[in-house]
């Protein structure tokens, strides 16, 4: 019996995802830092005057301190494990967390807008890096000792 073999192409990687998963990981760690930093400024001086149109409203921004702080450690934790061969878990809470931070983000543009932007873009920056290279980081099954991709030339 003749045995049949299929040609894999080789898998290129793109410079922006691998470094990009990297970047992504210390970018985590900044913003977790940026996060904790926020929770505790918002816990301190938790009391904020806000007008809109002829009122004027107080709002108490504890919790959001409180969420940012637990946030920011969070994912100042996954970011550092991400450093580290890029675990599987450590993506998948990297996207979770990130993912979650956006909404508090996106929650958080009436006090801070340009902040909140810019974390936006970023985040997104981020969840884009994670996913791109899911299964290329050097742990991967299909990769050798050394990882390099082992992938081309065997048959299927």
């Amino acid at each position: 019996m003749s045995q049949q073999t299929q040609s894999v192409k080789p898998h290129h990687h793109s410079g922006w995802a691998t470094g990009g998963t990297v970047f992504a990981g210390i970018l985590m760690m900044v913003s977790g830092v940026w996060m904790i930093l926020e929770g505790i400024s918002a816990i301190a001086k938790d009391d904020v005057w806000v007008r809109l149109g002829h009122y004027i409203f107080k709002w108490n921004l504890t919790a959001w301190g409180w969420i940012h702080l637990v946030l920011g450690v969070l994912v100042l934790i996954v970011g550092t494990a991400l450093l580290s061969s890029a675990p599987k878990w450590a993506r998948v809470a990297g996207v979770v967390l990130i993912a979650f931070n956006i909404l508090v983000n996106f929650a958080w543009l009436p006090y801070s807008p340009f902040w909140a932007f810019l974390m936006i873009a970023i985040d997104i920056f981020i969840i884009w890096a994670l996913c791109r290279g899911w299964g290329d980081h050097p742990g991967h099954p299909d990769h050798d000792q050394h990882g390099r991709d082992d992938r081309a030339g065997h048959p299927v």
